[in-house]
């Protein structure tokens, strides 16, 4: 009877060369406090200052996000691929990843765009009994369009970033960790021939090793940063400024640190009528009291001031106010 043969037993004293290292790597980017329905009314409200979360507002920020896509290709002269169903990504992007290493510099190699499922988020409207509506959410699978950032990159060569265009804007990360070796062998001076993706042999395989053990979070860390640092983003990490209307409505206060002016006709002469005021001085000056802080569901800290309450009856004059740094009045009459 004929012994079983297994695969080690076919390869040994046939292996010229033995390494450990990773080899594709996929990271999945989200942020955190925008996972759950009760984040992202904190978000529209709080942070933003809008005193209702409506899907517009999702749709307004995914459209800007569009248009700065488009703007960043043309001004950098950056390629645009729309994917079909059946493509296979990486074969129609490989000539632009090779133009871009003939280059000699990292860049954005090209664009694509797609239309692809993902877990993002969807508004359903529900009315209150004062009759204005109100929106709850809950995630979802939909067809939205992705960005494809292909790049060509100094330390790890051929990747792409993929971004959502869609709340809350799920990011993919792909890179190759043989090829980031490489490139590392090649700077250390280490012989060595490649393989399509790995290595074939090695002048000094302990050195390579070495290398290999030296690719880990820290490493990823800094190539995400780069690209992120670069890349047009949905999101960015400063608060903008908020103009809030001060009527019959919901008012809803800024973060602390910031100020406030407020005047009775904005914007009608804002250098000589508007005052400067601390955020907490606001809900004395027009004549209501802030609610009890609390901590909105699914977060894990104290979120900014929430939404004051509707004033009971419109004021004689609408007053309007507008965030502005450092405690002064704009000059503009421009909200």
């Amino acid at each position: 009877m004929a012994a079983t043969v297994t695969v080690n037993d076919v390869l040994d004293g046939h292996v010229g060369l033995d390494v450990e290292c990773l080899d594709r790597i996929y990271l999945n980017g989200y942020v955190p406090n925008l996972q759950v329905g009760g984040q992202v009314v904190s978000f529209m409200t709080a942070h933003l200052g809008n005193p209702i979360p409506s899907p517009a507002i999702m749709e307004k920020i995914g459209t800007a996000f569009r248009t700065a896509v488009d703007r960043f290709a043309t001004d950098n002269h950056i390629p645009v691929v729309r994917f079909s169903k059946d493509d296979r990504k990486i074969d129609r992007m490989r000539p632009y990843l090779a133009r871009q290493a003939r280059a000699g510099r990292p860049g954005v190699a090209a664009i694509g765009t797609a239309q692809e499922f993902q877990n993002v988020f969807a508004a359903t409207k529900r009315m209150g009994h004062n009759g204005i509506p109100w929106f709850s959410f809950t995630k979802a699978d939909r067809r939205v369009t992705c960005f494809y950032f292909y790049l060509w990159d100094a330390d790890f060569g051929p990747a792409f970033i993929k971004i959502c265009a869609y709340f809350p804007y799920p990011i993919k990360v792909w890179l190759n960790g043989h090829e980031w070796a490489k490139r590392q062998a090649t700077a250390a001076g280490i012989g060595f021939s490649e393989l399509s993706n790995g290595f074939g042999s090695c002048a000094d395989p302990a050195a390579l090793q070495a290398i290999c053990d030296r690719l880990g979070p820290g490493t990823i860390g800094v190539f995400f940063d780069r690209w992120m640092s670069r890349l047009p983003l949905p999101l960015s990490e400063q608060r903008p400024p908020i103009t809030v209307p001060m009527t019959a409505a919901a008012v809803t206060m800024a973060a602390s640190g910031q100020s406030m002016c407020s005047c009775a006709n904005w914007p009608a002469s804002p250098a000589k009528d508007c005052i400067a005021m601390t955020t907490s001085d606001v809900p004395t000056a027009v004549g209501i009291s802030r609610p009890p802080s609390s901590a909105s569901a699914g977060t894990s800290r104290k979120p900014p001031p929430a939404p004051t309450r509707p004033l009971s009856t419109p004021t004689a004059t609408p007053v309007r106010a507008i965030i502005v740094s450092h405690g002064s009045c704009p000059r503009s009459g421009a909200e």
